[in-house]
């Protein structure tokens, strides 16, 4: 599936301004209301949360291995996907970030 929303930075080439975690969340979650088709996270938010998860846990292993064995760099893009996909899996749960901040 490919992502039209990567997070800041994430490796495209192109200069982009760093996003905050709440306001990647408010873009996401408006892409997904509004229901665009052109979005993947929407598409990955439509398929459900078992597919959700696993890129979850694929995320999750490759931001570790990246933060045991790569460049600073290679590991805060990888911890950047696990931020994301974490994100999309709140959204496909129907959670807000409130919801998760409360337990914290």
């Amino acid at each position: 599936m490919s992502r039209d929303d990567p997070p800041a930075g994430s490796g495209s080439g192109a200069e982009v301004s760093p996003k905050s975690f709440d306001t990647l969340f408010a873009e996401l979650r408006a892409k997904v209301a509004t229901g665009d088709p052109a979005s993947g996270t929407v598409a990955a938010v439509a398929a459900g949360l078992h597919g959700v998860g696993k890129k979850v846990l694929e995320e999750a292993a490759e931001a570790w291995m990246a933060a045991e064995h790569e460049s600073d760099e290679r590991a805060a893009q990888e911890i950047s996907q696990l931020l994301y996909w974490t994100q999309v899996l709140i959204l496909a749960r129907g959670l807000d970030l409130a919801d998760v901040y409360a337990h914290l």
